[in-house]
């Protein structure tokens, strides 16, 4: 007769186990190797104009010649001697 199938899939679990405990603590100790800076520069993410995030600054586009766009009137010349304007000094007769 075969063994009792309890005792493979508990011998399973437990290399299973093992193996993930195994691999927690080697990143673990990649972690503490890696050298810590508290750089304001490594902080420091830029964002690109598609919503990318990288590191490097991106690069400074020329500023783009816009050509103003032209009304359908064109601007009436201003007449000062129609426009009057008011003064709170005026004598008004009654």
């Amino acid at each position: 007769m075969s063994k009792n199938q309890n005792t493979f899939i508990k011998k399973q679990k437990a290399e299973l186990k093992k193996r993930k405990k195994r691999e927690k603590q080697e990143k673990m100790a990649a972690r503490k190797d890696q050298p810590k800076s508290g750089d304001l520069d490594d902080m420091i993410a830029y964002v690109d104009e598609f919503g990318n995030i990288s590191d490097t600054p991106p690069e400074p586009e020329p500023p783009k010649k816009e050509n103003a766009p032209r009304s359908q009137n064109p601007p009436r010349p201003q007449n000062t001697t129609q426009t009057q304007k008011f003064n709170r000094n005026t004598n008004l007769k009654s």
